[in-house]
């Protein structure tokens, strides 16, 4: 069977040669990180290089009736993550690199897919990062600056269509120096639309809300978020935002009552 998408970047394409890339890809082992039924993810060296490998073996009816019945889009294969990954990347936003991408065959079933990622050098992310502030606060310019790109970067994805779905503060990896930049990762559950409605968005900002509610925030870094993510005033914010921020802050104590 062919594959109804294939990209092999140079350097991983130079290593599959003539072998079918599903196969290659299928075979690799590593350091694994996460293991379901029909996905598997882990860390493998190639030609001294480290890469991250999502690979996809389709899925049961079971299991796509059971998403479908939680009110959960199915994840089938990796061409989500490929498609919010090309995405995020025209927009600036840092994200990891695709080395290899394919998915083959439609029915959902017997669909096998992979992606795979180059590795950004770090697993500290902002969790980690943040866990100990309530104790030891950070200096107020670090956090001053992370709150701004983490807003920023929630915006910006919104504003172009995109829900992380599992938006974190886990799926922030401290990737850069000095500045502490940012790199957005697990998005195999993404969604990529024209226009984003606003129940995508509660459920990426509540989530991310529940995420950061023990780190020790103030009301006014709070406010900050709002502002840098509306890109409005306070004032507007409150009059005309009011009934959105009130439902984020549910979706947040729900998951937190949960």
């Amino acid at each position: 069977m062919s594959a109804e998408a294939l990209y092999l970047r140079e350097d991983l394409a130079g290593l599959v040669g003539n072998e079918d890339p599903f196969a290659y890809f299928g075979k690799l082992e590593g350091e694994v990180f996460r293991k379901l039924e029909f996905r598997q993810t882990f860390c493998t060296t190639l030609n001294g290089k480290n890469y991250f490998v999502k690979f996809h073996r389709g899925s049961s009816v079971g299991e796509i009736l059971k998403n479908l019945f939680q009110f959960r889009l199915p994840v089938i294969s990796a061409r989500n993550e490929w498609r919010a990954l090309r995405r995020l990347n025209e927009l600036g936003i840092a994200v990891p690199a695709v080395a290899a991408f394919g998915v083959r065959g439609k029915i959902p079933m017997t669909c096998v897919s992979f992606i795979v990622t180059d590795d950004v050098g770090t697993q500290e992310n902002l969790e980690d990062l943040t866990r100990h502030w309530p104790e030891q606060p950070p200096v107020f310019s670090e956090k001053l600056a992370l709150l701004k790109e983490v807003a920023l970067t929630s915006a910006t994805m919104h504003n172009h269509g995109i829900c992380h779905r599992d938006f974190y503060l886990c799926h922030f990896l401290i990737s850069g120096q000095g500045d502490k930049r940012l790199t957005l990762l697990d998005l195999h559950r993404a969604l990529v639309k024209p226009v984003l409605g606003q129940r995508w968005r509660i459920k990426d900002i509540g989530g991310l809300y529940f995420s950061a509610m023990d780190i020790g925030l103030s009301q006014r870094d709070l406010l900050r978020f709002m502002r840098w993510y509306s890109g409005k005033k306070l004032k507007t914010i409150f009059s005309e935002d009011a009934a959105f921020w009130k439902r984020v802050r549910q979706r947040a104590f729900k998951l937190k009552n949960k």
